[in-house]
């Protein structure tokens, strides 16, 4: 639905505006009951709000915790930022922020850790006051969620973070130098107590490219900020040799904001979150694809884009268990040789050749019914099954169909 982007979710099974591949995927009727009752997690163990140990995000707390621990699992990239994004939302809800100098005021807060790409390894759903984490100082909202966020990213590797001036401080910086991870940020003035540069229409006059730059030591720790003249002047506290970097790395950030989002309404307020959280994988899962096929070398015209891939997994997996009718003269393929092994009556079915060539997820296991494989030529009767296809096929020390079978 993030694809086609109708405002209304009714509007896939109208008669003027259907859209074939959901319509014939499943009825208006079942969609909303699947959105009526879907659940992440057991009503009867959430603690009433104003008791200790009470989760305000209960009911997608689970999907939250796995998401996290698959984008932590990524191999992490050596240039990391730190940024907010909001989820459009304008129902009643008491996660709901409001920010005027946002292009969408109202909505749900998430602070994400992620690379120059848009990668995300890590973030942190808005709730209330943020305290530090346990064994941290307590050095203010902005800086403990940074500390939060980077608490996965391995020391003295040579990873470097940016972030912008609500999250920069002192103190922070601090922090993440001890723990050997550079950092830079632009920072406010006011934040820099007991150090002084000169004004800004002074800069003005010197003209473009003027710049002051001071260093100090606080609690063990060698910091600098540098004050420069561009449009306007910008104070940056930390600089490393590439200034430049910093703004590749926000635009990772930006390119997840602008990426297509679905378009839903729902009055229950943690449906805004579970499909952003759809969309957000999808993202995430699109650009790790980028990331390998520019890494074996795959020329830019053959990758597929955002939309073409979000459409290439809805196909997959609305095609999932389903035999394709095959258009024209069937190629010598493994399509064509199980439609030929059909008899009359009934036949179990097979999976389509996208979910037989995914090499995702394809385990063999024991059965107690037995029945004839299905691979070209093969005629044995076994009881060995394709976890995920559902499909007989032989497995044993003289043959191995459950191999071919995958691969072609």
């Amino acid at each position: 639905m993030s694809i086609y982007g109708l405002p209304e979710s009714r509007m896939y099974w109208n008669s003027t505006t259907t859209v074939d591949c959901v319509a014939d995927t499943m009825t208006m009727h079942r969609w909303e009951a699947i959105k009526r009752n879907i659940h992440f997690a057991d009503n009867t163990q959430l603690i009433p709000r104003g008791e200790p140990g009470h989760d305000q995000l209960h009911k997608v707390r689970p999907l939250l915790t796995s998401l996290l621990e698959s984008f932590q699992a990524i191999p992490m990239d050596e240039r990391l930022c730190v940024d907010e994004q909001i989820v459009p939302f304008k129902g009643k809800s008491g996660l709901k922020q409001y920010n005027p100098r946002k292009p969408k005021c109202w909505g749900y807060k998430i602070y994400v850790l992620s690379d120059s790409n848009g990668i995300a390894y890590n973030f942190q759903v808005h709730t209330g006051p943020i305290f530090p984490m346990d064994g941290m100082p307590d050095i203010g909202a902005s800086g403990n969620i940074v500390l939060r966020l980077a608490s996965i990213i391995p020391g003295n590797q040579s990873h470097k973070l940016f972030f912008d001036n609500w999250f920069t401080s002192v103190d922070l910086q601090t922090i993440l130098q001890k723990r050997k991870i550079h950092c830079v940020g632009t920072v406010r003035h006011n934040r820099l107590a007991g150090c002084s540069f000169s004004d800004d229409k002074v800069m003005k006059k010197k003209g473009r490219g003027t710049f002051e730059e001071k260093a100090t030591s606080y609690d063990g720790a060698q910091l600098r900020a540098l004050k420069w003249h561009d449009n306007r002047a910008v104070i940056s506290s930390q600089p490393l040799p590439q200034p430049t970097q910093r703004s590749l790395c926000k635009d990772g950030i930006r390119k997840r904001k602008k990426q297509c989002r679905t378009k839903i309404r729902s009055r229950k307020w943690y449906h805004k979150i579970v499909f952003h959280m759809m969309d957000f994988t999808l993202v995430n899962a699109w650009l790790l694809y980028r990331r390998d096929c520019k890494d074996c070398g795959i020329p830019k015209k053959e990758v597929y884009s955002l939309l073409k891939f979000k459409a290439e997994v809805a196909s997959c997996l609305c095609n999932e268990r389903k035999v394709l009718k095959k258009r024209g003269r069937p190629s010598h393929n493994v399509d064509r040789d199980l439609a030929e092994k059909k008899r009359r009556g009934s036949a179990s079915s097979v999976p389509s050749t996208t979910v037989r060539q995914d090499h995702t997820d394809h385990w063999p296991v024991w059965v107690e019914k037995k029945g004839r494989c299905k691979y070209l030529g093969c005629k044995g009767i076994v009881k060995v099954q394709c976890s995920k296809c559902v499909t007989y096929l032989c497995f044993t020390a003289d043959k191995n169909c459950f191999m071919n079978f995958h691969k072609q």
